[in-house]
């Protein structure tokens, strides 16, 4: 049975395959579990003592958007991956083409041991804030995950409150980590996704071209429509006045 979101749309999980997977840490914080060392592939992996030990990238996309939610994932990738992922252009999602961050979410996705998306609605977004909203996106994300990780990579320099599983910050991770860049480009497909969708719903704001980024046209729309239902209304574009004919 599908499962139907407030959203209004058809939710999609991740997949859970076999239990390998190692990754990156941050530059804040460092154990003798996790040295690190720079690598070929000019991301930061950490050494693992234990090659069982298991790393879950995490992102978040749309902070800066005026419409929908704020979205992120939790990837979890076997050791093995990496290298090949490396090789086909992995990287922050926003350095990608929308064709090429399409094709390679679906190679993380069947090649990851889990991942698990999560997001901060609207209204969420507005009564505690962006930033607050997108840790508690990449908090939901993690704990959607059916793998449990042994350690958390999380983008930026917040750490998510109250999660059990230990983390580390990493500031510019999704151009250092590729489990966080991994996590990035399939936020990033599942987000653009959602406001195409939307955007059949609420055809006033030119959504397709700007994925709910403020664009001129966008604007222009908010100013002659008002603000639907998926705009932020905390975030001062959204509070405009229509213009009268």
């Amino acid at each position: 049975m599908k499962k139907i979101d407030q959203l209004g749309i058809v939710l999609k999980g991740g997949k859970i395959k076999s239990n390998k997977a190692q990754s990156s840490q941050s530059e804040q914080e460092t154990t003798s579990d996790f040295p690190m060392q720079v690598s070929s592939l000019s991301c930061e992996l950490p050494t693992l003592s234990d090659k069982k030990k298991l790393v879950a990238g995490v992102d978040e996309v749309g902070r800066g958007a005026l419409f929908g939610p704020v979205v992120a994932a939790a990837v979890i990738l076997p050791a093995s991956a990496l290298p090949q992922l490396a090789l086909a252009g992995v990287k922050d999602s926003k350095q990608l083409s929308a064709s090429r961050r399409l094709k390679l979410a679906e190679e993380i996705k069947s090649t990851a041991l889990d991942w698990r998306i999560g997001y901060a609605t609207r209204n969420e977004i507005d009564q505690i804030n962006i930033l607050q909203a997108s840790l508690l996106a990449m908090k939901r994300a993690v704990l959607k995950l059916q793998v449990q990780p042994d350690l958390c990579l999380v983008d930026g320099r917040q750490s998510l409150k109250d999660l059990s599983v230990p983390q580390r910050t990493m500031v510019k991770g999704d151009q250092r980590s590729l489990e966080i860049a991994a996590a990035s480009v399939v936020a990033k497909v599942w987000r653009d996704d959602l406001v195409m969708r939307l955007a059949r719903r609420y055809p006033n704001y030119d959504l397709t071209a700007n994925k709910g980024y403020g664009t001129q046209r966008h604007r222009l729309g908010l100013q002659q429509y008002g603000a639907s239902p998926q705009h932020r209304l905390s975030f001062r574009p959204c509070r405009v006045d229509t213009i009268q004919n």
